[in-house]
């Protein structure tokens, strides 16, 4: 049993750091603008495609070592994709930003259906896959058993863990750090100071896109398969992840994503694999009875 256990803590870990690195555009966008971009899931679909088509590129051009592929990869999905974030924002938000509040919420979900639905024209709807980037694991025996990392999993650890310092670092110390902060705490603040607030709020757009892209290319490496839909299920439990945390908070964002995959690999191999979700939306509803902020959320405090 204790093997069993630890095997699912390293999945679990596994996939609750893609879940954060995804739910991490949630809640920056709604840290900016108060509002959920409900297209986000759908960004991370592209950016599945994407990592396929770079790496048949590459492959093309002869590229077969796995660090320049997998690099090469990485940055070609990550700049197309935050085009894509790119225009989401200025095509689904932008217009609509002073409108009534309900009003994004459905251009966003207009937009997840185009987007859906371009991808499956373009692609076709058949499900879509790629070959094993990284062979081999490590094995450790545990009481009567063992317990199997893949040098994958370990890469996409190491990856997503890079990639949350580096999101970190520009949020904490930078230039455009300080601008996404001002104009999340005081957006007309911002603007009479002279900051561009139009241009911070495409900037966050952009930067959830990317997030969302190197989970897509880390997913696609684990998994091996996708399709034009995947988009939908990584979405709301990435948006679930993102309100567990609290939505808002980018260190939430991450201990939402951790907790709600570790909770969906323990319940699948230790109870029952079918209820696995019913179990992550359940554990959602109990510590919002008891936390509605989320667990690192701040309560919101009404400005006169």
């Amino acid at each position: 049993m204790d093997h069993i256990f630890l095997q699912q803590l390293i999945n679990g870990l596994t996939l609750g750091s893609v879940y954060g690195l995804i739910a991490v555009g949630y809640s920056m966008v709604y840290g900016i603008i108060g509002m959920i971009n409900f297209a986000h899931g759908e960004i991370y679909m592209v950016s599945a495609y994407l990592a396929a088509i770079g790496l048949a590129l590459l492959s093309f051009f002869g590229i077969h070592s796995f660090p320049f592929l997998i690099f090469g990869t990485i940055i070609f999905s990550v700049v197309i994709t935050c085009v894509y974030g790119l225009v989401v924002e200025r095509i689904a938000y932008r217009p609509l930003r002073k409108s009534t509040r309900l009003a994004p919420l459905i251009s966003a979900i207009g937009m997840s259906l185009i987007l859906q639905n371009y991808v499956q024209i373009a692609q076709g709807s058949r499900q879509q896959g790629i070959p094993m980037l990284l062979d081999g694991s490590l094995r450790f025996a545990v009481g009567d058993g063992f317990i199997q990392i893949t040098y994958t999993k370990l890469f996409i650890l190491v990856a997503a863990f890079l990639g949350m310092a580096v999101l970190s670092y520009l949020i904490g110390k930078t230039r455009l750090g300080r601008m996404c902060r001002a104009v999340q705490q005081d957006c007309k603040m911002a603007s009479i100071l002279g900051i561009n607030t139009d241009r911070v709020i495409s900037y966050v757009f952009v930067i959830g896109a990317a997030m969302a892209a190197l989970a897509g290319v880390l997913i696609t490496m684990n998994y091996g398969s996708f399709d034009f839909y995947a988009g939908f299920i990584i979405g709301i439990k990435a948006f679930t992840a993102a309100v567990l945390g609290g939505i808002g908070s980018l260190p939430g964002a991450m201990l939402g994503g951790v907790i709600l995959g570790v909770a969906e690999t323990q319940f699948a191999g230790l109870v029952n694999s079918d209820y696995k979700d019913v179990f992550s939306f359940a554990l959602l509803v109990t510590i919002l009875i008891f936390r509605p902020q989320g667990l690192l959320g701040r309560p919101l405090i009404a400005k006169v």
